[in-house]
């Protein structure tokens, strides 16, 4: 997939849902991975045309395994002239040495959360884009439906009353094949995950789910999207079918 293609995605994500004012100082958490990365070339890019100014700061929390190299991350933020932070913590020492957690991503989650929201906030930013595109939506949606019994999934913006900042995810009408072509195409230096538990968890098996089902009724996934769009979520309602 071509950037301009991206871009288009990504521009119409963020004129249907409000996602960007003037004057925003938006944070991209960068994990390293292909989509996070995806996200950081969409809105460099985008900030070239749209009308409405701003400016993008990258921030990585660094987990603390040490296997972790983030040298061509910092080379591309360099070349893309984008501020980029770091944030070191020991978060991986406390979950998998000190507190030997057997189901770890859900503190690990909270964790990460906590230390990028205060680089983030320390950084003068007022909106954080997380790399959620229509994959993540939906396969929140069925682990959702089949772990806790409703149908719910996050929305395109949602706002932190605590921590008076707005998350954004531009990247929600991408799927995630469309994310692996571009990363392939323009040989983005993705950072594979040191975290032991990569690839063993609950939302692995529900992609491998929405995959299968996917191949045995081909067009479900969008449909599942659809629904969600018009399935009066908090969030997303209010926006879809408004224009």
């Amino acid at each position: 997939m071509k950037l301009q293609q991206v871009l288009s995605y990504v521009r119409k994500a963020v004129d249907d849902y409000h996602m960007i004012e003037e004057g925003d100082k938006i944070a991209i958490g960068i994990s390293g991975g292909k989509d996070s990365l995806t996200l950081l070339y969409a809105l460099h890019g985008l900030q070239r045309f749209y009308p409405k100014h701003f400016n993008i700061h990258a921030v990585t929390v660094d987990l603390g395994f040490e296997n972790l190299n983030l040298e061509k991350i910092k080379a591309l933020c360099e070349e893309l002239e984008v501020e980029y932070t770091i944030v070191h913590t020991d978060i991986a020492q406390i979950i998998f040495e000190e507190r030997k957690e057997s189901n770890p991503c859900s503190l690990c989650a909270k964790m990460r959360k906590g230390a990028l929201n205060d680089a983030i906030k320390a950084a003068g930013c007022n909106k954080v884009a997380y790399a959620h595109h229509k994959d993540d939506v939906v396969e929140t949606m069925l682990m959702s439906l089949i772990f806790e019994g409703r149908f719910h999934t996050f929305s395109p913006v949602t706002y932190l009353d605590r921590m008076e900042l707005t998350v954004i995810r531009p990247l929600m009408y991408m799927n995630e094949v469309d994310v692996i072509g571009f990363v392939n195409k323009y040989q983005v230096p993705v950072v594979k995950s040191p975290c032991p538990a990569d690839g063993y968890t609950k939302r692995e098996y529900i992609k491998n789910l929405l995959r299968q089902l996917n191949l045995e009724n081909p067009g479900v996934k969008e449909r599942m999207f659809t629904a969600i769009q018009n399935g009066n979520l908090k969030g997303w309602s209010e926006y879809f079918g408004s224009k």
